[in-house]
């Protein structure tokens, strides 16, 4: 296990995290080698428990971690907490403002202790006029103009997954990176901050730059002007549906050539890609016609051969059978800590970048609560039976 990369190894993490976007920062720095330490209520953090579209939160965003339950509300557990958190290197959190104060677990009372500390909040929002207001992935898409640019027109539509939460735990751990280099020139620590809501407007940057280019305000995905003539999904034999793209002159002969379509590529209207455009209404729907029968598979083999953009339709149940996936080693076990499934393997996506030519695999499986509690006490130097007593009465699970 050496062997393999782990740039963060020897660092320690402590998380106060619930949910996606705390975890999801987490478990990249766990991910790249760092000793992460999950602390959970004793009854366990909620996301073991979610139902439906929740159900995969845990075992996705919880690998790589260890997990010490602990009630903060008792006295003796918060101290738990805070000695556990004094011996960290970054701690990660994503509560309400100002809720982890009162056990003083914020990074003002953690950082007059060790100014080494590097602690990453994940947030609704930046501090400003909106800091206090309860945020969810859901809530920004809709105020932050992505909602208004995935669904159609007068029609508002979350992304399919939870983009938010996702990138800004990423940006969390891009931020705890960069601290962490600061910390290698200064030996100073520091509050690293990242939001749901400013993260959803970095992603809209692009169509802001784009009105204020074009001072067009920009139209929702399914209704926009497309920059390009051939960018579509068709309805093919049996119902099936492929999406296919010629995005240039270049690979609009070759879209032509490798489909028969020689009297479209004589056409002196669809001669440029602008010309394609001004018509392209009337060019899908022609090229809808002569696909219809055309079977899915063949057209992906012609457009793979060919070296044109294409992409089946697939759902995510799919993606455990992709063969790319399975050969590059993009898909890894994982064993359920809880829930009706509790112990069996399963496969889960990996971090998606390689580092030294490899993954970064899965070391430790999502834990089950409290799975290292005694070995956690133990070396922040608690003894066997004030561990029971601790257990007794509740403090740690």
């Amino acid at each position: 296990m050496n062997d393999l990369p782990q740039p963060l190894r020897g660092l320690r993490v402590v998380e106060f995290t619930h949910m996606v976007m705390g975890p999801t920062c987490g478990m990249v720095l766990a991910d790249m080698g760092a000793e992460v330490i999950k602390v959970e209520p004793v009854e366990g953090e909620g996301t073991r428990r979610l139902l439906g579209a929740g159900a995969g939160f845990f075992p996705m965003f919880n690998r790589n971690k260890k997990s010490i339950g602990v009630d903060l509300k008792q006295a003796a557990g918060a101290a738990v907490a805070r000695r556990l958190a004094a011996s960290a290197d970054v701690v990660v959190e994503n509560f309400k403002p100002g809720a982890l104060k009162k056990f003083g677990l914020d990074y003002a009372s953690l950082a007059a202790a060790n100014d080494r500390l590097i602690y990453v909040s994940h947030k609704g929002f930046l501090p400003g006029p909106y800091e206090h207001r309860t945020a969810l992935d859901e809530v920004v898409q809709m105020m932050g103009g992505l909602a208004y640019m995935t669904g159609r027109p007068g029609d508002p539509l979350r992304a399919g997954t939870s983009v938010n939460d996702i990138m800004g735990g990423l940006f969390g751990a891009i931020g705890a990176l960069g601290a962490l280099i600061q910390r290698g020139i200064t030996g100073k620590g520091m509050e690293v901050q990242s939001a749901l809501y400013e993260n959803n407007v970095f992603l809209m940057g692009q169509h802001m730059l784009q009105f204020a280019m074009t001072g067009h305000h920009p139209k929702p995905m399914p209704a926009r002007d497309n920059p390009w003539a051939v960018y579509d999904v068709f309805t093919v034999k049996d119902g099936e549906q492929i999406f296919l793209a010629a995005v240039s002159d270049a690979q609009w002969q070759v879209f032509c050539d490798a489909l028969g379509f020689a009297d479209l590529l004589a056409d002196p209207a669809l001669a440029t890609n602008n010309d394609r455009v001004r018509v392209r209404p009337q060019l899908i729907r022609t090229l809808s016609e002569r696909l219809a029968g055309r079977d899915a598979a063949e057209l992906a083999r012609i457009f793979e051969d060919s070296g044109l953009p294409f992409a089946p339709i697939r759902r995510p149940e799919d993606l455990f059978d992709d063969p790319h996936l399975l050969a590059t080693g993009g898909l890894a076990d994982v064993e359920l800590p809880d829930g009706p499934k509790a112990g069996q393997t399963v496969k889960t996506t990996l971090f998606p970048i390689t580092m030294d030519g490899r993954r970064l695999p899965v070391r430790l499986q999502p834990p089950p609560l409290g799975a290292q509690t005694a070995e956690l006490l133990e070396g922040l130097g608690y003894g066997a039976q004030e561990i029971e007593t601790l257990r007794a009465q509740g403090i740690v699970a």
